[in-house]
């Protein structure tokens, strides 16, 4: 048996402001980092063996937040950020192999990154649904294949994230060890698809509250043993 862990990152400075955020790399607020550290506190009796984020600033905060405010999380190893091999930026850091004995993993890829809301991002939430009508709005926000003006839809993010999830997290899980996976509402919501077998109708209505952790225990096979929303 396995667990996977699926966090939505803390509240972010554009959360805040009720802004629409897509792919701009806004961090955490106060509030954001006290509720990923509050997050780490309700994780204290669980194991993490690897971790996974987006490559926006939010998500990574809230996975070292998890993992270094309560040290048990770790089981006394330190977490070291592995800059992959089709990562040109990083100047072959990805040579670095680690020590698994002494470090935990975390892993960033764009395949998690936040839907992208094209021409919104930037824009209030409130101000885009007086000018553009709210309906008209929540159906850029929730629906399954609507694109908002110039920005993806919610399969496209599922068609990014998925492939990823399943080549790169799913043979951890299969493997026996405990996955902590830091996203943000959409892309969770593609994995979460998948995992709960949702239908597009269905996939819209899920909420997804920042800073609440989701413990799915999964068999051999990554089939969904029990599920628990850390909330309380």
């Amino acid at each position: 048996m396995s667990q996977l862990i699926l966090i939505r990152h803390g509240q972010s400075l554009w959360n805040a402001a009720n802004k629409f955020t897509g792919w701009v790399d806004v961090p955490l607020s106060e509030r954001g980092r006290a509720e990923a550290t509050i997050a780490s506190c309700k994780l204290k009796d669980y194991r993490v063996d690897v971790c996974f984020t987006s490559k926006l600033i939010r998500a990574i905060e809230t996975a070292v937040i998890c993992l270094t405010e309560c040290d048990d999380i770790c089981g006394g190893k330190i977490p070291v950020i592995q800059h992959e091999a089709d990562d040109e930026d990083w100047h072959g850091w990805d040579h670095y192999q680690g020590d698994p004995n002494e470090e935990l993993p975390i892993f960033t890829s764009a395949a998690l990154d936040e839907r992208y809301y094209g021409e919104l991002q930037g824009l209030n939430k409130a101000q885009t649904a007086a000018k553009f009508g709210a309906e008209q709005v929540q159906l850029w926000r929730r629906s399954y294949s609507v694109r908002p003006p110039g920005g993806e839809s919610l399969e496209d993010t599922q068609k990014r994230v998925v492939p990823y999830f399943q080549n790169r997290i799913m043979p951890h899980l299969i493997n026996g060890e405990n996955v902590l996976v830091s996203a943000h509402g959409n892309s969770l919501r593609a994995i979460i698809m998948k995992l709960e077998n949702l239908s597009p109708e269905e996939v819209p209505r899920l909420e997804l509250a920042t800073g609440i952790p989701i413990v799915y225990d999964l068999d051999a096979k990554g089939a969904i043993l029990k599920k628990t929303i850390l909330d309380q």
